[in-house]
Formats: structure tokens, C-alpha cells, sequence
């Protein structure tokens, strides 16, 4: 069985990258195939590189307050591209109140600074589509 394929992406003008890379070394170390794209990707690029990659997840790490923005055009574009069994997580600096605004456009999993990695881990496994 091949290691699930996950791509994180810092979208935005946001420049704060730790905790994308501390999920990234966490998930890896948890046994997945991480790919970070790096920072200020446009959902453009973080489609392209998940389609590109074969990701099974893409993990956006948003704290501008752009997630209103980025996720539904994100959404969007997978769904143009076939790729709606791409699991989607969003983590960072998000307020409750938009937290079902984001469940709606597809989003599966939000998660706030503080959620303990195991957590994001298990919601992984236990949410990540079979792919052939």
C-alpha cells in the first residue's frame, strides 16, 4: 500500500510558515509522503501541485483571515479538475463563525492553533478517501 500523499500549502500574502512545517514533519514522521509547497501560493498552485503529486490530502495553513476567500476558490478548482476526493483540511486562525461556512464549501476537517498533532493524524486516517 502506497503512503498517503499530502500537500501543504501556506496560501496568501501570510508569511508565518512554522506551524505549516511543524504539521508537515509531523505527518511525515506519522508514515505520510508530505509535499510543502512553500509560501504565498495561489489556490492555482496548490491545485496544479496536488494534481501534479497525486495528493490524497492538501492541508492549507491560513492565519491572514483569507480563508473565506481562498477555500471556496480552492473547492472550486478541484472539482473543475475531478480531484472532489481530495480530502481538504484547513488549520490556523479561524473564527467558530466561519467554521461551517468552510464545511459547506467542502472543507472537511478546520483546525485551530493548539489541536494536538495525534488528533489531525487520526482525522487523517480516518476521513482520507481510498484511491486506486
Amino acid at each position: 500500500m502506497r503512503k498517503l500523499r499530502v500537500v501543504i500549502a501556506k496560501p496568501g500574502l501570510d508569511g508565518h510558515d512554522r506551524g505549516a512545517k511543524v504539521i508537515a514533519r509531523a505527518l511525515r514522521d506519522a508514515g505520510m509522503e508530505v509535499i510543502y509547497t512553500g509560501l504565498r501560493q495561489t489556490p492555482e498552485q496548490i491545485v496544479s501541485a496536488a494534481l501534479q503529486e497525486d495528493a490524497d490530502v492538501i492541508g492549507l495553513s491560513i492565519l491572514s483571515g483569507a480563508h473565506n476567500h481562498i477555500a471556496p476558490k480552492l473547492m472550486s478548482l478541484l472539482k473543475a479538475q475531478g480531484m472532489d476526493d481530495v480530502l481538504v483540511l484547513v488549520g490556523g486562525i479561524i473564527p467558530d463563525v466561519d467554521v461551517p461556512k468552510l464545511h459547506e464549501v467542502g472543507v472537511k476537517g478546520v483546525f485551530l492553533p493548539g489541536t494536538p498533532m495525534q488528533a489531525i493524524i487520526d482525522f487523517i486516517n480516518s476521513h482520507v478517501r481510498a484511491r486506486a
